[in-house]
């Protein structure tokens, strides 16, 4: 195992140390963190091995999947913390799905297996990378490959220490897929993001609905952040390729306040949502409906921030075609 000579880089939108770990199959256009995101380490393995959680640990044992070919192993710190670790997650993992990788396993603390899924992985040491064992969030998602046996692999271990948040990315590309990178690409134009890939429309014609993990509105307000939006970006691009399909936006809140200001904050949300669509990214109106339904559909416990957190969303519920 090697340290590439990467050093310690910042990222304010998109980070140019991740082009040159994840070129081929995951860009520093397809995956960005919050401005001041610094490198702290990297370490690189040409060819080697990481085995993939695929569930929680349970019964003294942890479900894997081994993945075989270059891993790189990145740790990130962000100063200040200015997204908890459940909203960072949600937005990293959007930007995954629009980067064509679909989720494997998904898990937060005690969920995952607690001390002992923590203490399976392989993390990066303090104090480049520091895991709060109360306080993590983990993924590991997967893309198929056309050009290699197997598939490419990426999972991240987001967590806390004091006012600061610490990322490890572990990426696992097969032999045939790591090709050496002379020169970085060009950047995208500023807000540009991918094109919609597979995991978004899979929710919405398979299960018919999809969650819109990485929007942005403050506490108990309806205006939607600035973006871009990957979630967005693909649900415009899914709608556009066939005017016969049409979603509503279903905005959910927690359990705080009563019923009718949250059935009021919950519309409103949807419909600043709808409104971003329209004039943003061009989607017809008449393809778009907006309501919502305050706490009356939970996806967690309103008893803790994690749930209440998870709770406050907009989903799309796809209504015609397909």
């Amino acid at each position: 195992m090697t340290a590439r000579p990467c050093g310690r880089r910042r990222g304010a939108v998109m980070l140019a140390c991740l082009l040159a770990g994840f070129a081929g199959t995951l860009s520093a256009q397809e995956l960005s963190l919050p401005g001041g995101a610094t490198l702290t380490r990297e370490l690189v393995e040409q060819a080697g091995g990481h085995a993939v959680p695929t569930g929680p640990w349970a019964g003294g044992a942890q479900p894997t999947q081994d993945a075989v070919g270059r891993v790189t192993r990145q740790s990130w710190r962000v100063a200040g913390a200015p997204v908890t670790t459940l909203q960072l997650t949600n937005k990293l993992e959007a930007q995954l799905e629009a980067a064509g990788y679909s989720t494997v396993y998904r898990c937060a603390s005690a969920a995952c297996g607690g001390f002992d899924f923590r203490f399976n992985l392989t993390v990066l040491p303090p104090p480049e990378m520091f895991v709060d064992l109360f306080d993590y969030h983990y993924i590991s998602a997967r893309k198929p490959l056309d050009e290699a046996e197997t598939d490419a692999f990426v999972t991240l271990l987001i967590s806390r220490s004091g006012a600061d948040t610490y990322i490890q990315i572990t990426r696992i590309a097969p032999p045939s897929a790591t090709t050496s990178v002379t020169g970085a690409p060009k950047a995208a134009p500023p807000g540009v993001i991918p094109a919609p890939t597979a995991p978004l429309m899979q929710a919405l014609t398979q299960r018919g609905h999809a969650v819109l993990r990485d929007l942005d509105f403050a506490t108990g307000a309806d205006t939607l952040g600035p973006g871009p939006f990957a979630s967005l970006t693909a649900l415009a691009a899914f709608l556009k390729a066939d005017s016969a399909r049409r979603i509503a936006l279903v905005g959910h809140t927690d359990t705080v306040g009563g019923l009718e200001p949250n059935l009021a904050l919950s519309r409103r949300r949807a419909r600043a949502v709808m409104q971003r669509l329209i004039d943003t990214h061009g989607v017809a109106p008449a393809q778009l409906e907006a309501d919502g339904i305050a706490y009356l559909s939970p996806t967690a416990p309103n008893t803790n921030d994690a749930g209440r957190e998870a709770n406050r969303r907009v989903e799309a519920v796809l209504l015609s075609g397909g």
